[in-house]
């Protein structure tokens, strides 16, 4: 059980950012607490990816902001937060590996680029790293020679290379069969009970996300909906309709049901607008 009273690692503050005069998040807040894996979920276009862009520092928010490790990270310069992202690791969707490379070079990559190692204490870590995710003997693959499954632990060994204190997830199930996504969920559970990494999970596949995630936060809209304990969500996905709007809507996404509030809104979001719109380029 993780103790949410704990200190957090990540700390996101009245997070808001806008595209044009759209706001994608608007207000999010966020703690993420050591040794936890803590899942993101919401629809496409909800902000989800974004929220996860700002968190590892690839774009910065209009207003709020985000800390690791207790660093606002906007307040940092570019050698200290150099020393940030050597703290934390991230497995992109399609596993992100150099196709010139070697899974082994892949993973020897960040080592190379941010220490001072010579070449045969690289090679002993990328082994260890490759036994961890169960890849050792893939050391000497091409990318283009191993599956979309071994790409994804690839990755990961990559994003461990340099013993990652938190590790973000990209969609880590994107694209894979169900046993394939399973054994992936269960190597990223593994290593959190071994390395007592902190993971935050961003994805939409529940099965997925009900495997794995100590707590859970739904986004809509930019807005959280609600943060809480795995329990909590699957009290929701399995109760009946209550009449609450954020409840049910929750509740449908949880489930995945064709009807509800999110395909209600769907359908009576700008209607009237469309028609009008779909008149005048037709007059």
């Amino acid at each position: 059980m993780i103790d949410t009273t704990g200190q957090p690692v990540v700390r996101v503050v009245d997070l808001v950012k806008r595209f044009d005069d759209r706001a994608v998040l608007d207000g999010v807040n966020l703690q993420v607490i050591q040794g936890e894996t803590m899942v993101i979920m919401g629809g496409s276009g909800c902000g989800k990816s974004t929220l996860l862009r700002h968190m590892i520092g690839s774009i910065w928010p209009d207003e709020g902001y985000v800390e690791l490790f207790g660093q606002n990270i906007a307040e940092l310069n570019d050698d200290q937060f150099d020393a940030i992202r050597k703290r934390f690791g991230i497995l992109f969707q399609s596993g992100a590996l150099f196709n010139s490379m070697t899974v082994g070079e892949n993973i020897a990559l960040p080592l190379k680029e941010h220490t001072d190692l010579d070449d045969d204490t690289i090679n002993v870590i990328v082994t260890i790293k490759l036994e961890l995710v169960g890849l050792r003997e893939a050391a000497h693959l091409m990318p283009a020679e191993i599956s979309g499954g071994m790409k994804k632990r690839a990755g990961l060994a990559r994003a461990l290379a340099m013993d990652a204190r938190v590790l973000f997830y990209d969609e880590p199930s994107a694209g894979l069969d169900p046993v394939t996504s399973a054994e992936i969920d269960q190597l990223m559970m593994d290593l959190s009970k071994k390395l007592g990494v902190t993971s935050v999970v961003v994805t939409h596949e529940m099965d997925s996300a009900f495997r794995i995630a100590d707590r859970m936060a739904m986004l809509d809209k930019g807005r959280i909906l609600k943060i809480g304990p795995r329990s909590e969500f699957e009290a929701l996905r399995n109760g009946a309709v209550t009449g609450d709007e954020t409840s049910d809507l929750i509740r449908q996404f949880l489930r995945g049901d064709p009807d509800g509030p999110i395909t209600r809104r769907r359908r009576s979001d700008g209607y009237e607008e469309d028609i009008l719109d779909a008149a005048a380029g037709h007059s």
